[in-house]
């Protein structure tokens, strides 16, 4: 068994001593995992050096050591307990899925990840206590000293920490995690990250991707800081929470500015502890022109001895809603009106996803976004690390600051999970200058109960705005989506999403209008995309195009400010996996519009003060090179045909040749690539070739039917499969389906051909044929394969199991089919589908069946999880209706 040590030493009074003592093979068998695409920061990272800064700005001590670096690991079926033996090394604090980490694997609903470290801890530190810090762990964490529980906690963004003291012994201790993340598939907050990325949604973060440290503390310490700012009275309030015995203990609360002292208070501390008046005269405001931070220092002292000191910060900043001189309801900051000229930033990097490689890259996004001259960052269904917030309060941009949405089923659990988790992030970030905007819900994903969550949010943090629902109404190419029947109610702003050109809300009394998201425009660069098969855009453009479409839009922003509009988030600032809208590339490498151009443009709606000026020796990108495209199609394939054969140069060219719809070169190229590929079942080369196969004649083809697990572990569950039947179907089945198809012919030449496979498609299209694509439904057959179907494809279904089913309930009576039913509806209720609308369709399939009580609990679960969705009095009504014992099925059938 392979140990991992650190070692601690209490022995200084106000400090302590942690060193490494790995063994030289761990750090030979460390590498990051490969990756095709990395940040000029990824190469800067080791074992050694892993995001080794402080992580908690506003609450800083000195005692304190960090757990970076090489764990053990180990990936068990959620049921088992620790594992006996782990799979190796993974790099702390970056997610498994990542190359940083070294492992870059998926972590599965089924699975659980384990982490192991063991620390010397020696036998005297008198009675100061020891405590583990997390900065987040994605998301149910159970935390175990030398195999004693010490605490569980759920919430992937939210930072946590325990006393460990009590489970310490002399010598060498155990630290073990064990890590639970349904991803996409749970009941928890999750983001953008999926198991299966596309579009705008990306890779997973699973697991420790924050730093983890220790801190040395008295029994009396403090726990957390809340200040609020008073622009308006010239002071800020602050508010010590102390754990501990505090008889006789004392606050000494200094404020700083430039080092200088601005004022120094001595204050008992009691047992209800009342709010600290801090004054500040000659007050000092932050604003994105001047952000300035005026230093705190606070102490605990008894008997005139330091028990404990953390340093903080703050800033003297108001944000609300007011009238301009015409009346106009705008954004002013700190009595000011200021519009808020933003970007859409997600956070995510192609070597760590959630968790940015280094420091300074960290702080580059921010720096990055406001030397182009943007002065607002909406940080987009992610909570980042405190240290990103400390940058931009330090840099200066105003943040609106999504909270991260309950999964869009709202399935049974995640609303009260949602609702501790908004209430945790406000209390974490709440002392942050840079923060002026909360914003509830976007495009309705997991929306519910608008009204009282927005007001509960403004009550419980009045000092901010609160954005009730961004994109509550979505615009895409001038149409709307969905209409809403009381849009942006109890919030303080009127928010439309608009791509790709910007719109001007509705006015509505005491609430500003933005547009929260519009642009969107893609431009790919070769070289610099993490997927060179679909990057997308709302709106396509080339890098020559890009620039004009940017100085109209700003253009359609300055005209809509004048009658009215008081900010824009433009959609962003940097590509993210295979959105290729970003002003530059994932890999920060390539900017699409220059800095220079960017800063001219920008300034037509906020003046860039010295609080904008331009670091001369920040680098931000090279330039893209408007003349590299498609149109080098022929010179590349004539260098092809001369012998060149290199991996980067066969991916852009075949990425080329299926954009020009060129099929037969794209197999042929296709085929050369994987023929030269020495690893072709690792994830990166098999999410290429996935893409690529488009025919049977490609290698990809036979690839996938050969080794369909060998795909399937590298790249998610039915990746082969799924392939393998739409190019089955696009060539053997589609041509051949018309009026009246002869399916038992096409099943038998499909079946003989592609063996199982084959058959289980034609099953399933024949399901689909009666059912739904037939102007004449044939309930009869459908139920007919509905039972073939999904007796072989239960575990893998090409098709909605809930949707299907619901065809089942309202048009077949047979009994042996509507049981058979239930059990498939089952299956997928305890495997996947904990959906309001699956329950109802299982509960009147019992109802249907004289299953009435059981019926009623599943109706009732239906209606409790639909609260506040369009079919809440839809799923009311169906159970007035199962408890007075009347049909809830058509009686037509």
């Amino acid at each position: 068994m392979r140990k991992i040590f650190i070692s601690i030493g209490f022995l200084a009074l106000i400090s302590f001593n942690c060193y490494a003592q790995y063994k030289k093979n761990d750090r030979v068998n460390y590498q990051m995992s490969p990756l095709h695409m990395q940040s000029r920061w990824a190469a800067k990272v080791s074992p050694d050096n892993a995001l080794k800064e402080y992580p908690r700005p506003q609450l800083q001590r000195k005692n304190w050591e960090n757990l970076n670096g090489l764990w053990e690991y180990s990936i068990t079926d959620s049921s088992e307990t620790a594992p006996s033996n782990f799979e190796g090394v993974i790099l702390v604090p970056y997610p498994i899925e990542s190359a940083l980490s070294g492992v870059q694997k998926k972590l599965m609903p089924d699975k659980c990840l384990w982490y192991k470290k063991y620390f010397e801890y020696p036998k005297s530190i008198g009675n100061e206590r020891i405590l583990l810090n997390f900065g987040a762990i994605d998301w149910k964490a159970t935390i175990l000293i030398n195999k004693k529980e010490v605490g569980q906690h759920t919430g992937g963004y939210q930072n946590f920490s325990y006393d460990i003291t009590d489970f310490l012994k002399p010598g060498s201790n155990e630290v073990l995690i064990k890590v639970y993340d349904p991803s996409d598939k749970g009941i928890n907050p999750h983001g953008k990250q999926v198991l299966n990325p596309a579009n705008i949604y990306y890779t997973s973060s699973s697991g420790i991707w924050q730093t983890v440290w220790l801190e040395k503390v008295s029994p009396t310490h403090i726990t957390s800081l809340k200040t609020t700012p008073d622009i308006d009275n010239s002071l800020v309030t602050l508010k010590v929470n102390i754990s501990g015995k505090i008889e006789n203990t004392w606050l000494e609360i200094s404020t700083l500015e430039n080092e200088k002292l601005v004022s120094k208070t001595k204050i008992k501390v009691t047992q209800n502890q009342e709010n600290n008046i801090i004054n500040i005269p000659n007050m000092r405001l932050w604003s994105p022109d001047d952000p300035f931070l005026y230093d705190l220092s606070i102490k605990i002292i008894c008997g005139g001895k330091t028990l404990d000191e953390v340093k903080s910060y703050f800033g003297m900043r108001k944000i609300n809603i007011q009238k301009d001189e015409k009346g106009t309801d705008r954004i002013f900051l700190n009595n000011k009106y200021t519009y808020n000229l933003g970007i859409l930033d997600q956070g995510f990097w192609p070597e760590g996803l959630y968790t940015a490689p280094t420091d300074e890259a960290l702080a580059f996004d921010i720096k990055a976004i406001k030397s182009l001259g943007f002065n607002t960052i909406r940080k987009h269904i992610k909570i980042e690390p405190e240290r990103w917030y400390y940058y931009a309060d330090k840099i200066g941009v105003l943040v609106w600051q999504d909270f991260v949405n309950p999964p869009h089923g709202l399935p049974e659990g995640s609303r009260v999970i949602f609702e501790k988790e908004v209430q945790t992030t406000i209390d974490q970030l709440y002392n942050h200058p840079c923060i002026v905007i909360w914003v509830l819900f976007n495009e309705r994903w997991g929306a519910y109960d608008q009204e009282r969550l927005t007001k509960w949010v403004k009550s419980y943090d009045p000092s901010r705005i609160v954005n009730g629902h961004s994109g509550e109404l979505l615009y895409v190419d001038n149409q709307l989506r969905d209409p809403a029947e009381n849009p942006w109610v109890a919030s303080d702003l009127t928010d439309v999403h608009s791509y790709p050109e910007p719109r001007l809300p509705p006015a509505r009394v005491n609430k500003a209008r933005v547009v929260g998201e519009f642009g969107g425009i893609g431009v790919p660069v070769p070289g610099h995309e993490w997927d060179d098969m679909q990057g997308w855009g709302y709106v396509q453009a080339t890098a020559s195009e890009l620039k004009g479409k940017y100085i109209q839009m700003i253009e359609d922003l300055k005209k809509l400010e004048k009658v009215g509009l008081s900010a824009s988030i433009y959609t962003q600032p940097f590509d993210v996996e295979g959105e290729e809208n970003g002003l530059l590339t994932y890999d920060r490498e390539v900017i699409k519009i220059s800095v220079t151009e960017m800063r001219k443009i920008n300034q037509e709606i906020v003046k860039q003060t010295s609080g904008f000026n331009l670091d001369t020796n920040f680098f931000i990108a090279t330039n893209i090179n408007i003349n590299d495209n498609d149109s080098r199609y022929d010179e590349f394939l004539s260098e092809y045909r001369n012998g060149k054969r290199d991996s980067a140069f066969l991916r852009r060219l075949i990425s080329i040749s299926i954009r020009r719809k060129d099929q037969e070169n794209t197999t042929a190229l296709g085929n050369t690539y994987i023929s030269t590929l020495s690893q072709p079942y690792s994830k990166e080369n098999l999410t290429f070739i996935r893409k690529i196969t488009k025919t049977t004649k490609d290698k990809g083809f036979d690839l996938f039917m050969q080794h369909p697990q060998k795909v399937d572990s590298a790249l998610w569950e039915t990746a082969a499969i799924s392939k393998v039947k739409s190019i089955i179907d696009y060539e053997e089945v589609a041509p051949y389906v018309k009026e009246n198809p002869n399916w038992d012919s096409i099943q038998q030449k499909v079946s003989n051909k592609y063996g199982a496979v084959g058959e289980e498609l034609i099953l399933g299209k024949r399901m689909i044929y009666y059912g739904v694509e037939s102007k004449n439904k044939d309930w009869k057959n459908f139920a007919k394969y509905y039972v073939l179907y999904f007796e072989k494809a239960l575990a893998h279904p090409e098709y909605d199991i809930n949707n299907m089913t619901w065809y089942i309930y309202e048009n077949v009576n047979d009994p042996i089919i509507l049981e058979f039913a239930i059990d498939v509806l089952k299956y997928a209720i305890e495997k996947w589908d904990q959906s309001p609308e699956a329950y109802d369709t299982y509960a009147q399939l019992l109802h249907k069946t004289k299953k009435s009580s059981e019926a009623i609990k599943w109706e009732e679960k239906a209606l409790q999880l639909g609260k506040g969705t369009q079919y809440e009095k839809v799923y009311a009504e169906t159970l007035q209706k199962m408890k007075a014992g009347l049909p809830t099925w058509p009686q037509n059938n």
